[in-house]
């Protein structure tokens, strides 16, 4: 049986109520006590109960983590350091995939049984501010990914227009003039994709090149597959492109033996660049060049805000912490453009 508050209390020479202000994080406790205490809890090698605090605070300690695709390496690397964060509070996670579907959205939206989970991380693909604005669920809830601006809660994401504008001015800058697109979506709430492509038209724009609709095929989904057919539509026109800047890694990887097959080397005839900085893409032949999102900055940060909301919660009331405009945060997280054999023709940073 492991040591309790009272033990540390009796090695420590203070009261139980001091050994739970130090276990607990209080800073109002006098430095020397402090010290005495903690070196009581790690003498008697004290574990905190983490089900019985959770249990007092009215709580779960589980939170849900809501994502589109369990099987998009993106998705599961950002899954990784939302568990590890999460962890580090005693918080197990609950995964849900909505499949990027409306109606699987709205459901998220609306509560995953508010008596299971103590708080929501969810990255939308459909839905946007006027569906947040009608949630009646109280769950406290982060959001990540697509950008919805001024919205009722907390969101973490990066500046999907900007990266992408830094990608195509870095294939530009390599003497590329007629650069393809892969990625763009006609679904009006595609908000990612039309981010991407604003910034790839807005450096071809400031490059004084034209925006040629031939080079930009639509796509619905993805996914390797997706990639490399697109990637055989481009090589079948007339004049087809030197450089294609796909709209994330997994279209990257499957336009990349697209063009292997083809016979074409790579980036000598076609340079190929994509977006996630996923595992596969350092690891590829030739490597990918790419846009790397700091990922589990994001994560961090979005269980950081998390836990804040979930406090929040317990001292003003779930539905207030819920509704609350005025605290919202628009986070925005780095990103890095990483430069590897695709375009380069030698492994960068």
């Amino acid at each position: 049986m492991g040591a309790s508050l009272k033990d540390v209390a009796a090695r420590a020479g203070v009261s139980v109520k001091t050994v739970s202000n130090v276990v607990n994080g209080y800073t109002y406790v006098a430095p020397q006590t402090r010290e005495k205490v903690e070196k009581a809890l790690a003498e008697l090698d004290y574990r905190p109960n983490l089900s019985a605090r959770n249990l007092r605070r009215g709580r779960t300690g589980v939170i849900a983590l809501a994502l589109p695709e369990l099987d998009a390496p993106y998705f599961a690397e950002l899954s990784r350091f939302v568990i590890e964060a999460a962890a580090e509070r005693g918080w197990t996670v609950l995964i849900d995939q909505t499949d990027g579907l409306a109606d699987r959205e709205r459901q998220v939206l609306q509560g995953i049984r508010e008596q299971l989970i103590d708080g929501l991380i969810f990255s939308p693909i459909t839905v946007g501010r006027e569906e947040l604005a009608a949630r009646t669920d109280s769950t406290p809830l982060v959001l990540l990914g697509e950008r919805i601006l001024d919205g009722p809660t907390h969101h973490v994401a990066i500046d999907n227009q900007r990266a992408a504008c830094e990608m195509t001015e870095h294939l530009i800058s390599l003497g590329h003039t007629r650069i393809a697109a892969i990625g763009a979506q006609d679904n009006p709430s595609a908000n990612t994709a039309h981010l991407r492509l604003a910034g790839y038209r807005q450096a071809l724009e400031a490059a004084g090149l034209p925006y040629d609709e031939r080079l930009v095929p639509a796509t619905g989904a993805y996914h390797r597959a997706d990639g490399a057919a697109l990637m055989r539509r481009l090589l079948e026109l007339d004049e087809p492109p030197r450089a294609v800047f796909c709209f994330n890694d997994l279209l990257a990887l499957g336009a990349l033996r697209t063009a292997l097959a083809a016979g074409l080397r790579v980036p000598q005839d076609v340079a190929v660049a994509g977006f996630d900085d996923i595992e596969d893409g350092r690891y590829s032949t030739p490597t990918l060049t790419t846009v790397s999102p700091d990922k589990e900055r994001i994560a961090r940060t979005a269980v950081e805000l998390l836990d804040a909301r979930i406090g929040g919660a317990a001292r003003a009331g779930r539905r207030a912490a819920q509704t609350g405009a005025p605290g919202a945060t628009e986070v925005e997280a780095d990103y890095r453009l990483v430069v590897r054999e695709s375009t380069a023709g030698a492994a960068g940073a």
